[in-house]
């Protein structure tokens, strides 16, 4: 390694042009890669629902239901009115009310009250709209003109549209405020001026080039779009923070700063590509999810770490030689304490808490795993934003209301009547569209005009869309789904298709749950392997490990103490983030132990290696901690709301464990380690 370092900063000019033309190519391409704001779109290709819904826009013009619009204190022929404008907005394919299911010519006294409370009530009118996904933003907003402010609109396109439009202005207002946190931060923990924006120079060209890159998958989620900068800056931060005290130190001992960064490099590659290696590592573990906002966000960020390791090894060290003349002249005094006496207090204190943290492991293990959670996106938006309160006032007039569609193969009218017949005894089944229902199976065909039949049959299938009185997703609603699909397999045994928000988030539900196991057995286990091999410890992977990992049991144990729901794939999700971020101070923490061990008794080296990394796990740590909390409190979109709230007070709890705990075990298990470690060279105690 020594030979390549003193390669790479014997060409300072070249490696910086280099970086430089790959930033401005990035940077211009960043625009251009598009965001997909819909969850659903994210299942598996061969998941139930998928397919259905693939197989819907073969056969017919129109889709699944997508927005609610409810027209406040309207008669019928008002409604009607309402109903015209709306069908004829640019990108709604289909708009369903009252009379696509009755005559409304008749006196409304004489109609099915389930029908008639499904889309008319106390002078309220629910029309069922369904854009298309390529015109949800633009037709969102002409629909609201439309409706105008004092009536309600709610469903999925809805919410797609407002997390489209606020999602952005959001994560700019995080990004800036993270920004100036950052430079706060390391004005504080670095002993010059220029330090920071050194530091910050580098982790823009690492950003920029990891975001722009994402342009090779063509489409990225909004959970990347949003979290993948923010979370590659707090948690690659380190990496140049580790480097540049490592070059610090080197200067002391050796005057020459180019000797002196080689030197640096050689003695923090260990840390720094074991703290890199488990991080891509745990973000990869997210690409075997099949549910594919995992896979999406696994990979984006994994590439961002891989590039900034390559910044920091190669770009960084140029960068910091170059301004190192300036560096020094603009060194003022530090601005933090020495850390010594910090040290001395955690060897005081951290027996009493490691027992406590015993004590701890079983129960948060066990709350981790009780919590209520929501898997769709029918909770994102709470009742304080616009969408939230509309849902809501929508619900109170007509309740919580969902719309299935069914595929079944043409064939015999006598056997989809008699589905037909048994779905209507369902309890919450309030109404259903097609053939059988609204023209009748004693009607031959060609008594229909051409318009009219293609709204309910294609050449292959005859549709029913059936209304339902269900929330979008929960127990009720989940047993609902299987009911109608077991009815349809009785007559239709696997030709029937069924779609729908519910049933998405059924499919979502299955999809997510059965990821789990996977993702977090494979991200323990290869973080365990590296390890393994980096440190050539058998013990200190196991130690490590576990320390992690009660902390992310402590940070998701939280929830279900404040008997909070929560979103099941950010808690999915999480448990990868704050392995692969924070294993980075345990791996620092032990590193240092080792070191230090070699010529001190284990209290002292405790004492030694927590003042020493203090600075540098308290900048990094800090960073995610804020970030996290920023994104918790700014963003009104639930999931990446309570994704950010994971990250700040994972955060806290990991930096807690590592400082507090873990080098208590490093002492319990001193002896273990000397002997599984190989070549630990401990110093003898005598």
């Amino acid at each position: 390694m020594k030979k390549l370092y003193e390669k790479i900063i014997s060409h300072p000019i070249l490696i910086i042009s280099v970086f430089s033309i790959l930033f401005v190519f990035f940077a211009l391409c960043k625009p251009l890669i598009s965001v997909n704001y819909d969850i659903n779109d994210y299942l598996p290709e061969d998941s139930k629902s998928t397919v259905s819904l693939d197989i819907m826009k073969e056969e017919f013009n129109g889709g699944i239901p997508n927005t609610r619009v409810m027209l406040k204190n309207v008669t019928v022929p008002q409604a009607l009115e309402y109903k015209e404008k709306i069908s004829g907005v640019e990108g709604v394919t289909e708009v369903t009310w009252l009379d696509d299911s009755i005559d409304i010519t008749e006196p409304l006294e004489m109609a099915d009250n389930d029908i008639l409370e499904t889309y008319y009530k106390d002078g309220n009118a629910l029309l069922s709209v369904t854009i298309s996904e390529d015109k949800i933003l633009s037709a969102v907003s002409e629909i609201r003109n439309i409706a105008g402010s004092e009536n309600a609109i709610s469903g999925s396109a809805v919410s797609t549209a407002v997390a489209t439009e606020s999602t952005v202005k959001e994560i700019t207002q995080i990004a800036v405020f993270a920004v100036i946190f950052v430079i706060i931060v390391l004005i504080f923990t670095t002993s010059s001026w220029l330090e920071p924006v050194v530091i910050m120079a580098g982790m823009a060209v690492a950003l920029i080039i990891n975001a722009g890159s994402n342009i090779i998958f063509g489409e990225i989620s909004f959970v990347t779009n949003s979290a993948g900068m923010i979370l590659q800056l707090a948690v690659s931060l380190d990496y140049s923070v580790f480097l540049i005290h490592r070059f610090e130190e080197s200067l002391k001992e050796i005057p020459d700063s180019k000797k002196a960064m080689v030197n640096a490099l050689c003695k923090s590659t260990g840390s720094i590509l074991s703290s890199g290696l488990t991080t891509v590592i745990g973000f990869l573990a997210l690409g075997l999810m099949r549910f594919r906002i995992g896979s999406d966000l696994g990979f984006a960020l994994a590439k961002g770490i891989a590039v900034s390791l390559v910044c920091v090894f190669v770009f960084m060290p140029c960068l910091i030689l170059i301004t190192h003349k300036l560096i020094e002249k603009t060194k003022h005094r530090p601005f933090l304490p020495k850390f010594d006496k910090f040290g001395k207090f955690v060897t005081k204190i951290m027996m009493p808490l490691t027992i406590i943290f015993a004590v701890a492991i079983i129960p948060s293990y066990l709350a981790s795993n009780s919590n209520d959670f929501l898997y769709g996106s029918s909770h994102i938006f709470g009742e304080e934003t616009k969408l939230g309160a509309d849902t809501a006032e929508i619900e109170e007039v007509f309740g919580k209301q969902d719309t299935y569609v069914a595929l079944v193969p043409q064939g015999s009218r006598q056997t989809e009547k008699a589905l037909s017949d048994e779905l209507h005894k369902i309890p919450q089944v309030k109404n259903i569209i097609s053939y059988v229902d609204t023209v009748g199976a004693e009607i031959p065909e060609q008594y229909l005009d051409s318009e009219t039949y293609s709204l309910l049959c294609s050449e292959n299938y005859s549709r029913m869309v059936i209304s339902v009185d269900a929330d979008y997703e929960g127990s009720e609603t989940f047993s609902l789904v299987r009911e109608i699909r077991d009815i349809c397999n009785k007559y239709y045994p696997d030709e029937n298709y069924l779609a729908g928000e519910g049933v998405s988030t059924y499919d979502l539900m299955e999809t997510v749950t059965s990821d789990m196991v996977l993702v977090n057995i494979i991200a323990i286990s290869a973080v365990f392997v590296v390890l393994l091999l980096t440190m050539k410890s058998i013990s200190l992977p196991v130690i490590l490990v576990i320390a992690i990992e009660t902390a992310i049991w402590l940070n998701i144990a939280v929830p279900y103490f404040s008997d909070s729901k929560v979103f099941y794939i950010a808690y999915l999700i999480i448990s990868s983030i704050q392995l692969g971020a924070t294993v980075d101070y345990a791996i620092l923490m032990t590193d240092r132990y080792m070191e230090f061990r070699r010529t001190m008794p284990k209290k002292e080296a405790v004492s030694k290696t927590v003042s020493t990394v203090a600075v540098s796990i308290l900048t990094s740590g800090s960073v995610l901690t804020v970030v996290g909390l920023l994104l918790g409190k700014v963003s009104t979109h639930g999931l990446l709301a309570q994704l950010g709230m994971f990250i700040g007070i994972g955060a806290i709890f990991s930096l807690a464990i590592v400082f507090f705990v873990l080098p208590a075990l490093l002492c319990i298990f001193d002896g273990l380690i000397r002997r599984t470690t190989l070549k630990a060279d401990f110093l003898t105690n005598k």
